[in-house]
């Protein structure tokens, strides 16, 4: 972070920027219940995604990792060349577009691309999209100035609601809602079937009150979406120009496997000691971390 400290050719307001980055920088070496080899790129991420609040930083960096640390589920064990994973790249389609909207946001597009539920493991599936996720954290350094996720529902059935593992749900809506450096600027619900209002109902307890105000449900063989969405961002399957859905799925598939080594080395190496953690540390992220209890027959679907 030397760099930053001695550039005064720059813009004030880029100096400033830099600053607060070796400031969140220093303060992070001197957390010792904290992984310390954090690349810069995610520290500009943090710190944009948290409009350059250092608190909000803080606090956000300490849950990214402190979640990450109460999921080994998710976040060990993650080999691109597993079985397990392999699937995963075949029944789903996890699409970031190469192109942002006027705004500066980032669009992708997530689906299951086969209907047959009894491929699907839910955990699997957040342990591959956390995968792609830390691949753009890391080595994305154009950061957009907000997120916009598309889920096509069109493959999801009923038999959905069976699959899905709440104590897991629970940590992914945790996670991408306060944790993750991104900022959630719409959500887009397409090709949403009639039961939708039962899969909302289970996501309902675990989302944020803004975060529900961004979701819109578009109903199948709409074109609701191009309201929010210019088409030319979308793949060619969806009446844009980002070129056709197997290309980019198969790009960021190279782009996982090209990290083969860092995840399955990052076991540790982003992982929290609870035991040195500071006393003013110990607030209420243990309590938001903490398995959920209960099934689904303790939830109300209708």
């Amino acid at each position: 972070m030397e760099k930053f400290k001695n550039n005064i050719t720059m813009p004030d307001q880029e100096l400033e920027r830099n600053h607060d980055l070796v400031t969140i920088s220093n303060w992070l070496n001197k957390q010792p219940h904290l992984p310390h080899e954090v690349d810069e790129i995610m520290l500009r991420r943090f710190l944009v995604s948290c409009n350059y609040s250092l608190e909000r930083a803080k606090r956000t960096i300490d849950l990214f990792f402190t979640i990450r640390s109460t999921a080994p589920e998710l976040f060990c064990k993650r080999d691109p060349w597993a079985p397990e994973i392999r699937r995963v790249f075949e029944i789903t389609d996890l699409l970031p577009l190469p192109n942002k909207n006027k705004e500066n946001y980032k669009v992708f597009i997530y689906r299951l691309n086969n209907p047959d539920m009894d491929l699907f493991n839910f955990v699997d599936a957040v342990k591959t999209f956390f995968m792609l996720a830390d691949t753009r954290l890391t080595e994305d350094e154009d950061i957009a100035s907000g997120e916009i996720p598309i889920f096509d529902s069109a493959n999801v059935s009923l038999k959905f609601i069976s699959k899905i593992n709440l104590s897991v749900l629970r940590k992914y809506m945790l996670y991408t809602q306060e944790a993750m450096p991104i900022r959630l600027k719409q959500v887009h619900i397409i090709n949403a079937p009639s039961y939708i209002g039962k899969l909302h109902a289970i996501c309902k307890p675990f989302l944020k009150t803004e975060v529900a105000k961004l979701i819109k449900f578009h109903e199948p063989d709409s074109d609701s979406l191009y309201k929010d969405i210019p088409r030319d961002l979308l793949p060619t399957e969806y009446g844009g120009k980002a070129g056709n859905i197997d290309q980019i799925k198969r790009e960021w598939i190279k782009r996982i496997e090209a990290r083969r080594d860092w995840f399955l080395s990052n076991d540790t190496r982003w992982a929290v000691n609870e035991a040195s953690r500071p006393i003013n540390c110990q607030d209420d992220r243990a309590d938001k971390v903490k398995d959920l209890p209960g099934s689904f027959r303790s939830l109300a679907l209708d």
